[in-house]
């Protein structure tokens, strides 16, 4: 079967009122990334030669999300918004200028899976004229049914509302995803009439008006999971717990020991090594490496990337984090390292076996190998207008309770005291304290108490 070449078109134009906020809806996340975001990757992945997008007017952030998740793509406005076929029709100079098969998607089904799209490109190019997914509902109602004829071929989709009684019993349903064969897709769509209750011009009536036209219709099922579309923050959620469940089962036959699986958050691009242990409450964002042989303890949250950074974050091998230790963006943890519960690491890098085992934040630093961060310690690293790097060598040891004051560096193999504001370098090997004397008057506290424990007078 000779592959054909693909362009993949997305809908998107819908705004999604049933979702109660400002932001289009296809910019809700699932696993740290866009609606639209998960339908564009799928696409990428089934080998689409070219994309298209059509928007919405005014859709501006739809647009640049599109430009951020693949670089030229083909954006078209729906104006008039009269439909899914007026849609398609929005990106008629895409449709216009490619030779082979196309694929229609929609933005707000983000469990697409690439394998589902391959299957209907081969169905295409095995001679179908246009390929329906589909898929067997455990409740039909809503769906639009398939309609098939003697010869197993799809004759019609029959929207719920127009369905006779029999055809609401059909539990093979729409997904919405179709393929088209590109020399017979405008013919079809511009032959697309609005005689229906909404006055619309539906993509559905594409299968008919091709059945009626002798063209081979057929069917290629999916799974209803995947077909999910997302109308209201519900669906988003119980969309999330289906890729979660899905990437939990993924991480655990890559090798890895999840103790409460249910519990563990991942994003759409966690890696997880061989033989690493994560316990349970454990929330990992986007842009997060975690090699072989990490243990990952309660309660803590990592994120490699956010909207203000997308410099990742790195989990190396043999290290242990937590518990409620919290990484953020521009984390490199080092082989072996320990970062302990009450720990926060922003934008810094921790060379093999350095230690931070309690109550700290380190942020905008340069870790050296083996060094020992006490407890308490932080990096004053902002001055209220710029942020400043602290350097800390090799085999370093900084006391508990220890503020270090950035721009600063602390040589190798230095000791600082605890409960030092540390504002100058200190030299490799050197002690360092800025602690006042300690002094003791003797006999003072018993003093004291006898005072308080005194009879107050009386008043009258």
């Amino acid at each position: 079967m000779q592959k054909r070449p693909l362009l993949i078109v997305i809908l998107a134009a819908g705004k999604g009122t049933r979702m109660k906020s400002r932001r289009p809806k296809v910019l809700h996340e699932i696993a740290g990334r866009s609606l639209i975001g998960h339908v564009m990757a799928a696409a990428k992945a089934a080998g689409a030669e070219r994309l298209a997008v059509v928007i919405g007017p005014g859709m501006d952030d739809v647009r640049a999300e599109v430009g951020r998740n693949l670089e030229g793509s083909d954006v078209f406005v729906q104006t008039s918004q009269l439909g899914t076929a007026d849609a398609l029709l929005a990106a008629r100079p895409a449709l216009e200028r490619h030779q082979g098969d196309v694929i229609v998607l929609f933005g707000d089904t983000p469990l697409i899976t690439a394998q589902t799209i391959m299957r209907t490109a081969d169905a295409l190019a095995g001679g179908a004229s246009v390929a329906v997914v589909g898929f067997e509902a455990g409740d039909p109602t809503g769906y639009g049914r398939i309609l098939r004829d003697a010869t197993g071929c799809v004759a019609a989709i029959r929207e719920e509302k127009e369905a006779s009684e029999g055809e609401r019993q059909i539990r093979l349903c729409n997904s919405g995803v179709m393929g088209f064969r590109s020399e017979h897709l405008l013919g079809i769509l511009t032959a697309i009439g609005n005689a229906n209750a909404k006055g619309e011009y539906y993509l559905t009536d594409a299968v008919e008006i091709a059945h009626g036209r002798g063209q081979r219709t057929v069917t290629v099922m999916g799974s209803e999971g995947e077909m999910m579309g997302i109308n209201d923050r519900a669906q988003l959620a119980a969309a999330d717990a289906i890729f979660q469940a899905t990437k939990r089962a993924a991480v655990m036959a890559g090798g890895a020991t999840l103790v409460a699986p249910e519990t563990v958050t991942f994003s759409h691009d966690t890696i997880v090594g061989e033989d690493v242990l994560i316990e349970p409450y454990v929330v990992i964002g986007p842009g997060v490496t975690i090699e072989s042989n990490v243990t990952i303890r309660a309660f803590t949250h990592v994120v490699g990337t956010d909207r203000k950074s997308q410099s990742g974050a790195r989990i190396s091998s043999g290290s242990e984090v937590g518990p409620f230790a919290r990484l953020r963006p521009g984390t490199n943890l080092g082989a072996n390292v320990h970062i302990g519960n009450f720990v926060e690491v922003k934008n810094a890098v921790l060379e093999d076996g350095a230690k931070a085992n309690h109550l700290s934040y380190l942020g905008d630093a340069h870790i050296g190998k083996g060094a020992n961060i006490g407890a308490g310690t932080i990096t004053c690293n902002y001055d209220g207008f710029n942020k400043h790097r602290t350097e800390i060598g090799a085999d370093a040891f900084i006391g508990s309770n220890t503020a270090l004051v950035a721009p600063v560096s602390i040589g190798e193999g230095a000791i600082v005291g605890a409960g030092s504001v540390i504002t100058k370098d200190v030299a490799g090997g050197a002690l360092a304290m800025t602690r006042a004397d300690q002094k003791e008057w003797t006999g003072w506290a018993a003093r004291f108490k006898r005072m308080m424990q005194r009879p107050k007078a009386k008043t009258a």
